[in-house]
């Protein structure tokens, strides 16, 4: 760069002493060449411009129908999500379970800094404790939402089934879909994309008496069903706010470890989750992982809040 800076100024000394007019420079064969070429890299600048907006512009529709335009591996938020305070687990021994608790409480002790709990009364008295089953999900998938996939922000979990959508997962036998010794082991989860499923589904359950003052999305609610062995991976969600999760039927653990940078400040949790009982926690930095325990077959629901 010193060597270009000497020669630019031994070129322009040259210049100044030589006494040639500005109006013959103009004239300058090697002038031309250098102003075409010039021109030459606008356009091409202007052409690239017009042909990235184009390519935006005609793939804009596919925002309407899917979460994004090209699919990444699930793994790729996880690299890149910012590094965690550990303040969310640090000191925390135990993941506790309450009852009566009033949303001032609540609000001070659990949410504001972000620990795990679990809430023994919090669904004890909804209707959906007694009247959702697998039939119960058939039925109502079945009447009001045929085709998930045409639907924004659906998702469909198969885990480690076979499954691929949940119209698969309600055509499957009857034996199967009860457990039946001999048959094929299953747990799978959805959200509910359907203003109507959503509305519906509101009748049997409230929102947790303990939020009061918060907000939930009825029309994004999540349902998880399985039987015993199953559960979900030890993972991180990529949602926009914290979750609740109430188990209606059957039991469940749940197995909470904090992030990477904190396994030496921190440790990992376990709680036993019994129908009628709501966990409080915040899965975008909690990972977590759950498996069905012994028994009947287990329903859940949930969903997140502000």
């Amino acid at each position: 760069m010193e060597k270009a800076k000497e020669q630019f100024a031994e070129i322009l000394c040259k210049f100044n002493s030589s006494n040639i007019p500005v109006e013959k420079l103009e004239k300058l064969r090697i002038r031309k060449k250098l102003s075409h070429h010039e021109k030459r890299k606008w356009c091409l600048k202007v052409f690239c411009a017009a042909l990235f907006t184009y390519f935006i512009l005609s793939k804009i529709h596919l925002i309407n129908t899917y979460d994004c335009i090209l699919d990444m591996p699930s793994e790729i938020p996880r690299l890149f999500r910012s590094p965690e305070y550990c303040d969310i687990c640090e000191g925390v021994s135990s993941i506790p379970k309450i009852s009566n608790v009033t949303s001032e409480e609540f609000l001070e002790k659990y949410i504001k800094p972000n620990h795990p709990v679990v809430v023994a009364d919090g669904a004890r008295e909804w209707p959906a404790l007694k009247l959702f089953n697998f039939d119960f999900f058939k039925q109502l998938y079945s009447s009001v939402e045929m085709n998930r996939n045409k639907h924004r922000n659906c998702q469909f979990f198969p885990y480690k089934t076979e499954f691929e959508s949940l119209q698969e997962v309600f055509n499957m036998s009857k034996d199967r879909a009860m457990l039946k010794p001999g048959e094929k082991p299953w747990y799978i989860g959805w959200n509910n994309c359907n203003d109507e499923a959503g509305r519906y589904l509101k009748k049997f359950y409230d929102k947790p008496y303990f939020f009061s003052g918060m907000v939930e999305n009825i029309a994004l609610s999540w349902i998880f069903m399985g039987g015993p062995g199953h559960g979900a991976h030890m993972h991180v969600d990529n949602v926009r706010y914290p979750s609740w999760q109430a188990q209606l039927k059957g039991r469940k653990l749940w197995k909470l470890a904090p992030p990477p940078e904190c396994y030496y400040k921190c440790q990992q949790l376990e709680v036993a989750m019994e129908p009628g009982e709501i966990i409080v926690l915040d899965t975008n930095r909690w990972y977590h992982q759950t498996i069905v325990l012994p028994g009947e077959i287990s329903i859940t629901i949930g969903s997140e809040f502000d």
